[in-house]
């Protein structure tokens, strides 16, 4: 898994000691062999200190009970000065069915496309855990 992350502070007094999660974006809902697949991810902390784990869980609608089943998880955040009222951005890409050093690859049904949606949900230093968010559903094309 490639991980990247855009910090910035904010007065506001609206942000929660549990993380809050909100997905934003994937860079595509179809993949062939080769594609990387970046999902972007807006956070707020009242704390600042997320810098503990990130899980993703990829699930397959099409192939549930084979290897497309992926669980991704104790994904170190990177560490970093906290800040109070923190807000960014994640970025976490993968590369479908290829090995690239630094991207985690996924896989998908071995006999067909494979749709599949990812689950996203972190915990920070005080082991507060944010919600469960999910993307929108992810074809990979076989």
């Amino acid at each position: 898994m490639a991980f990247g992350s855009f910090f910035y502070g904010c007065g506001k007094d609206t942000y929660t000691t549990a993380p809050q999660i909100k997905f934003t974006s994937a860079s595509s809902t179809v993949l062939n062999q080769g594609n990387i697949l970046t999902f972007t991810i807006d956070f707020t902390d009242k704390e600042g200190d997320i810098q503990d784990t990130l899980w993703v869980q990829k699930i397959s609608r099409t192939c549930p009970t084979t290897p497309g089943v992926q669980f991704i998880s104790k994904n170190k955040i990177p560490d970093f000065s906290p800040t109070s009222n923190l807000k960014g951005k994640m970025e976490i890409s993968f590369i479908y069915n290829a090995n690239t050093p630094g991207i985690a690859s996924i896989i998908g049904c071995s006999n067909r496309n494979d749709t599949s949606y990812f689950k996203f949900w972190m915990k920070d230093k005080a082991q507060n855990r944010s919600d469960t968010i999910s993307s929108p559903d992810i074809v990979l094309i076989r």
